[in-house]
């Protein structure tokens, strides 16, 4: 099976899904991730704070599957904002990771408080121009930040990651996203729990297309142009998840889904919610 792919600002191509791997730890956590690699997934996303970097590395050195056919994406955690911080804490996660580059590195959270993520994306440019990141993006910006650090600095972020699922569309940030060729990642793109897969309008529609909710969900995501980032430790559930470009939604049938909408599950406000 042929994943289907996008083209970043920059050059660099993406898969258009991904697999998220939050809490995907230790020996149990290298081997699902290996499983996944082993199913096609080709874009791994992880994060400083996931504490779990040393575990992506291994699982790609175990795979088989050469390091250029595969894209890592980390991201800057907020205790490491600052321009020299930055630079350090990106060559702490390169040694952890164990490789030689960086895909895609990303500002995890603005943290506005401390308003030193412009000093990050200057450290992230340099990183780029000397070939250590592929790719450089953010997460979790609002379109202030975003136009902040491209109005200041002219170069404008391949990647945003955000909160995006039926519950929360965000079609401002994506028309944004799209005005200015930033990409949009989904972070939780299922939702929180069950509730989301649950909902009769995603389930009528599933049976309907002979798929399962997960499926229909990641096709929503995909239609409208963004790359979800499932999480799943589980082998089946990771093969399914691939599997949701083989049919397509109507026009009608993506408001419809879009119709669930009710805001933010975690109440995750990048204008007040900070991580370090």
């Amino acid at each position: 099976m042929t994943t289907p792919t996008v083209t970043l600002n920059d050059g660099l191509v993406l898969p258009q899904i991904g697999l998220g791997t939050y809490k995907l730890t230790g020996d149990d956590g290298i081997a699902s991730i290996v499983g996944a690699i082993h199913e096609g997934y080709r874009l791994i996303d992880t994060a400083t704070r996931y504490n779990n970097e040393g575990e992506v590395g291994k699982a790609i050195a175990a795979s088989g599957v050469p390091r250029e056919e595969i894209i890592v994406t980390t991201k800057l955690r907020g205790s490491a904002h600052g321009f020299d911080e930055t630079m350090a804490a990106f060559e702490l996660s390169r040694q952890t990771l164990g490789l030689d580059y960086i895909d895609l590195y990303l500002i995890h959270w603005p943290n506005p408080s401390v308003n030193r993520y412009l000093d990050s994306w200057q450290a992230m440019i340099e990183l780029k121009d000397d070939g250590l990141a592929k790719s450089i993006g953010v997460c979790n910006f609002t379109e202030e930040f975003l136009s902040k650090i491209i109005d200041a600095t002219g170069v404008v972020p391949s990647v945003n990651q955000i909160e995006l699922h039926p519950y929360f569309p965000q079609a401002q940030m994506r028309a944004f996203h799209a005005q200015h060729g930033i990409q949009t990642e989904s972070w939780s793109p299922l939702g929180k729990t069950e509730e989301l897969r649950n909902e009769k309008v995603i389930t009528d529609l599933a049976q309907a297309r002979g798929v399962t909710p997960a499926q229909l969900i990641l096709r929503w995501h995909t239609q409208l142009g963004a790359i979800p980032l499932p999480k799943s430790a589980d082998r089946g559930r990771q093969m399914s998840n691939l599997h949701s470009f083989d049919f397509d939604l109507s026009p009608e049938e993506l408001d419809v889904i879009s119709g669930l909408e009710r805001g933010r599950l975690w109440g995750g406000d990048p204008n007040t919610h900070e991580e370090m």
